[in-house]
């Protein structure tokens, strides 16, 4: 009887030595990679470090949490996808910043995200005053707005949609996209924040007028608001 416990717990003992190696042999899974970039989603952690490179080791330039102040829960927009140097099983994402100055971009773990390609695109051509939506590589709105003011002008670049509301003012017409661009008034709600909004005042379009937001007709903006999903990469050109 005691030979036979003896080979029961040789047995276990070896089976648990197996599953033991295997564990450590057999890399945990990890996130899909996006097959295109941009990519847009959300944090899965409830704070993600942002580091000024790929590293574990690279200075850290700030903290995103997975909610916003408001609740809402927060969204990037990444840009690329680099291995780490020293772990390749370990993904960064290189994202846009929203905040002062305008541009900034950092990397995050790709553990804390959980990201899709984005199929749109706005662009805004400043000059001419007018907004178009992409989607999928085709032209689906084209339409005139309103941009800032000379000395509030709409700032250039890249940025994206964080957020989309219903406006109390009626001041900012049907719709409101909220953008991680910055104008130059720093005491203008959310402390600068520049939306693309529809108007009370359709008068204003084609003109340079506002204090730095983009507007555009109340239909106009009901559009966007059924057409353009959280994240969507919007470009501010001359």
């Amino acid at each position: 009887m005691q030979s036979r416990s003896s080979s029961l717990r040789s047995r276990a003992s070896a089976f648990a030595v197996a599953l033991l190696a295997l564990l450590v042999v057999v890399p945990a899974a990890r996130a899909a990679v996006p097959a295109s970039f941009p990519a847009a989603g959300e944090l899965v952690r409830p704070s993600v470090a942002v580091r000024a490179r790929p590293s574990l080791a690279a200075p850290r330039v700030g903290v995103l949490t997975e909610f916003r102040p408001d609740f809402r829960r927060r969204i990037v927009l990444a840009l690329g996808v680099r291995p780490d140097p020293k772990r390749a099983e370990l993904m960064w994402y290189r994202i846009s910043l929203p905040g002062r100055p305008n541009g900034r971009t950092g990397w995050v773990r790709g553990d804390g995200v959980a990201l899709q390609p984005v199929r749109t695109e706005i662009v805004v051509r400043r000059g001419r005053r007018t907004l178009e939506l992409h989607r999928g590589g085709r032209l689906v709105l084209h339409t005139r707005v309103a941009v800032g003011a000379p000395g509030m002008e709409t700032p250039l670049g890249l940025f994206y949609v964080t957020a989309g509301f219903r406006p109390a003012d009626a001041f900012l017409g049907s719709y409101a996209l909220e953008t991680s661009a910055y104008s130059r008034l720093s005491e203008w709600p959310g402390g600068g924040v520049v939306g693309i909004h529809g108007t009370s005042q359709p008068w204003s379009l084609g003109r340079a007028v506002s204090h730095g937001c983009i507007r555009v007709s109340n239909a106009a903006a009901l559009r966007l608001k059924r057409l353009v999903p959280l994240g969507t990469p919007i470009r501010v050109l001359r």
